[in-house]
């Protein structure tokens, strides 16, 4: 199944590669740093079409729409048609096509591209996860190894606090930091060993649902910066790492959690 959709995250793909004249699609959702382009609402209408091709019966919970294809569904794609919309906008060239297929409560399977490198990930449960074909693997390396990758919640103003938290307490006792500006990638690069660790203090959904499939079918572990179950249909904190670093990252974060100031801080 995976491979189709993949197939499927390809196609669009070439939408993405295709874009002209960016930066005169360039729309504002909830904010002045909340960005969408018309290419976002294209390739969502074209994945919304070929993934109810492919496999009619399945709900869509998207990114770019008001209301979710969800209700009285067995199993629904959970999408972000360009995870990195302000990579995309300013040719960053680090922006993907994310698409995930949650199944009675959980990920069933995923695939990642970043066309921009031809990379395609994916992953089914219980049936490994892929790097263009060839199965992931994670290392196991401690926090003092790890190169963490992050991001800094901009949209969720009330978790910077957290977030600089995070960074101050983990930046040195790491290797090194990297903030690259798509969750999705991030969480495959963690699954592949491009880094060791990801964290964020609030992610929606399409941000993280197929990235986590990656990551726990390549051996990792993925939770809710509390160490708790990602909720995959809110909006949540996500750590995700290997079987050592995972456990001293959430051991950082709950110190962090019970500092007075931040409460709430982080999702």
């Amino acid at each position: 199944m995976e491979q189709r959709i993949g197939a499927i995250a390809r196609e669009a793909g070439q939408l993405v590669l295709r874009a002209k004249n960016i930066a005169d699609s360039v729309a504002q959702k909830g904010s002045p740093r909340d960005l969408v382009t018309e290419y976002d609402t294209k390739v969502q209408e074209l994945l919304r079409r070929r993934l109810a091709e492919e496999f009619p019966g399945y709900g869509f919970f998207g990114e770019e729409e008001q209301q979710h294809d969800i209700l009285g569904k067995e199993g629904f794609f959970i999408v972000d048609p360009i995870d990195g919309t302000t990579n995309f906008v300013r040719g960053l060239h680090h922006s993907c096509i994310s698409v995930g297929l949650y199944v009675k409560g959980q990920m069933e399977s995923a695939a990642v591209y970043n066309p921009y490198y031809d990379e395609l990930f994916t992953a089914g449960r219980g049936r490994g996860a892929y790097l263009n074909g060839k199965p992931l693997r994670m290392q196991e390396v401690g926090l003092t190894e790890s190169l963490v990758l992050f991001g800094s919640a901009i949209y969720y103003r009330d978790t910077i606090p957290a977030t600089v938290r995070m960074v101050e307490e983990l930046f040195p006792i790491t290797l090194d930091f990297r903030r690259g500006g798509s969750a999705a990638l991030d969480l495959c690069y963690v699954a592949c060993g491009g880094g060791d660790v990801f964290f964020e203090t609030c992610l929606q959904p399409w941000d993280y649902a197929a990235g986590s499939l990656i990551v726990t079918e390549a051996g990792g572990i993925v939770t809710a910066l509390d160490g708790s179950e990602l909720r995959l249909t809110t909006p949540c904190s996500v750590a995700a790492g290997n079987r050592i670093n995972h456990p001293q990252l959430i051991q950082t974060a709950q110190r962090i959690l019970e500092e007075p100031d931040m409460k709430g801080r982080i999702k």
